[in-house]
């Protein structure tokens, strides 16, 4: 009950939060999250790391993407003809000559468009090629 200032002939109210109430709940969960914290069970994430592998792998496919978002396909590093987005995927599986462990990289200039990377990503992956990665400029180069 809020308490009355008696002052004159006027009587006036003295406002004031009532701070218990606050305290209690505040209290309660402190000690709710003091009991589940110990029991919450923390994930483990496994992030793929770059650099681990001894050699290079004998056969490469390398996709590359150049500025004007025209297509080049290299085998073992040597160049090959341009080629069109919808022929990609059958050259590759020609390339490959049914071993798909055959390794496909992508590489694109930093000023090509990242939806053109993606749309090759995705049209390899759709032709069931199960090997597919981006190629990452080293910070030593």
């Amino acid at each position: 009950m809020p308490a009355v200032a008696a002052r004159g002939s006027r009587r006036r109210t003295i406002a004031e939060i009532n701070m218990v109430p606050f305290i209690d709940v505040m209290l309660v969960l402190l000690i709710i999250f003091m009991v589940t914290a110990p029991l919450i069970t923390t994930g483990v994430i496994d992030l793929p790391t770059v650099g681990k592998a001894k050699k290079a792998p004998e056969h490469v496919i390398e996709v590359q993407v150049v500025n004007d978002e025209a297509l080049k396909m290299r085998v073992d590093g040597k160049d090959e003809q341009p080629i069109v987005l919808r022929n990609l995927a059958a050259r590759v599986k020609q390339v490959q000559a049914g071993n798909v462990e055959t390794p496909v990289v992508i590489s694109a200039d930093k000023a090509v468009k990242y939806e053109s990377v993606v749309k090759v990503m995705d049209t390899l992956q759709r032709a069931g090629v199960q090997r597919v990665g981006l190629s990452v400029k080293s910070s030593g180069a």
